[in-house]
């Protein structure tokens, strides 16, 4: 059986573990509705590729169409707000 690349894309943030505090990177795959976590920002994308990984091979299992996401168009952006709250 051939491989297959596919390619999403993943948003790796610096977070705090719930508990400890210590500190952590939380990386989120929006398209496949996938998270996990690491030390480092490598371990984190090392974890949710191998989560990544899984998740397509249980749906290859199930007999399911694998989307690509590289074929949709995204837009990673940030906007900037200033309010006055109300006080």
């Amino acid at each position: 059986m051939l491989s297959q690349d596919f390619n999403y894309n993943v948003i790796v943030t610096p977070d705090r573990r719930s508990g400890t505090g210590e500190l952590c990177y939380s990386v989120q795959c929006p398209a496949l509705g996938l998270a996990d976590e690491g030390e480092t920002i490598d371990e984190a994308l090392k974890n949710i590729k191998q989560l990544v990984t899984f998740h397509l091979q249980s749906i290859a299992a199930e007999g399911e169409v694998i989307e690509d996401e590289a074929n949709e168009r995204s837009l990673l952006t940030s906007v900037r707000v200033s309010f006055q709250p109300n006080v």
